[in-house]
């Protein structure tokens, strides 16, 4: 599970700033939270702010530091990372640091790239409560902790300038702490983004199309919402690649070598009492993006995994938004599941569905175009009963744009 994230100087985020998901003092919902040794931990939070305030910069810093860590052996020698730093900052340098739970041990793993190249990297863990070094790193100089000592030679011997080590280790050694850590990054820790909607609903057709079980949830989480669906029926068929469908711009050559290769057609319909309809041609956006999130949210939350999502609210109904949010926080597993969130949705902003410790905030500050992170819990004068969507509105909270232009003045003045 995910215990805190922090990063500086990444895209709009320009000082350091932090996230965390342990619980406060605050004693409300507490079965919102599980207990661990360092405290509670939070099963959800969710992030509010003005458009271009960085919600999305510091979701996309999270997805940074997953992409390099599972991709980052790939990188060819001259090729450097892709680092977008604040453009006002006068340090070089991006920072990223996570904590979090693996296999029930509490790890801290972070890193610094400079110019495209790392120059620090390190990774402890707390296998008795003691924080324990598996390595530090220092540009290409690497130390490693006494227990460690002699088990990354092959690692070393393929690491790089534009790699991280831990990419390496994961990849190049057998050592059960590094694979845990490399395994939580991989696979534990999922981002979704609305630019990758098509992509999850592929998935989760396939996985109805598959597996009887997970179309048994499906159709019962549809009807929790509302839905009252009866039958999905997925087809998946090998068709010939249409030369409509390619771009102009690839070679003629290239066109004929895809068109010779098959690719699977999905269909998918929906059976509702007394009429059947098709899923791509016919429901609506937020029924298609439901589709698309169902099925890795059901194994997220089966598996205990950690759902990182940017405007989740996109194309979705508030009250289809909230019944998700509501089902995902009632849902009862041995296996503890987390969602973190971005949104605009005032709807979901009540003490009645979140702690104070789970609602934050991204705001831009007017000094130097960065961007600052708090959460409610940090603010006085918050009473339980308050109304934290009209106080949010108001800008009581900050993190949102005050619009004090008069339009009337600004019309008449353009009309002369």
């Amino acid at each position: 599970m995910l215990l805190q994230f922090s990063c500086a100087n990444h895209k709009s985020i320009r000082t350091k700033v932090l996230f965390s998901a342990m619980a406060g003092k605050d004693r409300s919902h507490e079965d919102m939270t599980l207990p661990i040794s360092e405290g509670r931990v939070l099963k959800s939070a969710v992030i509010y702010g003005a458009n271009a305030s960085g919600k999305s910069n510091f979701i996309d810093a999270i997805a940074f530091m997953k992409n390099l860590v599972t991709r980052s052996v790939q990188l060819q020698p001259g090729q450097t990372i892709r680092q977008i730093p604040h453009k006002l900052s006068s340090a070089d340098e991006s920072e990223y640091e996570m904590h979090f739970l693996a296999s029930n041990v509490h790890y801290v793993y972070g890193f610094s790239i400079c110019h495209g190249i790392v120059t620090n990297e390190y990774l402890f863990y707390f296998p008795n409560g003691r924080q324990t070094k598996i390595f530090e790193r220092e540009n290409m100089s690497v130390t490693l902790g006494y227990r460690f000592r002699g088990k990354f030679k092959n690692a070393m011997e393929v690491l790089k300038e534009n790699r991280l080590f831990l990419s390496c280790a994961a990849n190049f050694s057998n050592i059960q702490e590094v694979l845990d850590v490399f395994r939580f990054f991989d696979h534990e820790l999922v981002i979704y983004h609305p630019a990758n909607q098509e992509n999850w609903l592929n998935y989760s057709l396939y996985q109805i199309h598959e597996n009887a079980a997970i179309k048994d949830a499906v159709i019962q989480f549809m009807r929790e919402l509302g839905i009252a669906l009866n039958d999905i029926i997925v087809k998946i068929d090998q068709t010939k690649i249409d030369s409509a469908q390619l771009p102009p711009i690839l070679s003629e050559e290239f066109k004929q070598m895809l068109m010779q290769q098959n690719v699977d057609a999905i269909s998918a319909k929906l059976e509702y009492d007394g009429i059947t309809v098709d899923l791509m041609a016919e429901e609506s956006t937020g029924v298609q993006k439901l589709f698309g999130l169902l099925c890795p949210l059901i194994d997220i939350m089966a598996n205990g995994k950690i759902l990182i999502c940017d405007e989740l609210e996109s194309g979705l109904h508030e009250a289809l938004l909230y019944g998700l949010v509501k089902l995902f926080m009632n849902y009862q597993s041995d296996k503890f599941a987390q969602l973190f969130f971005s949104t605009h949705e005032t709807g979901l902003l009540n003490l009645d569905l979140f702690r104070r410790d789970q609602v934050w905030f991204t705001e831009m500050r007017n000094s130097d175009r960065s961007t600052d992170l708090f959460s409610l819990a940090e603010l006085k004068s918050i009473r339980k009963d308050e109304n934290l969507g009209k106080g949010y509105i108001s800008g009581k909270y900050g993190a949102i744009p005050m619009l004090n232009l008069n339009f009337a003045d600004v019309v008449q003045k353009l009309m002369g």
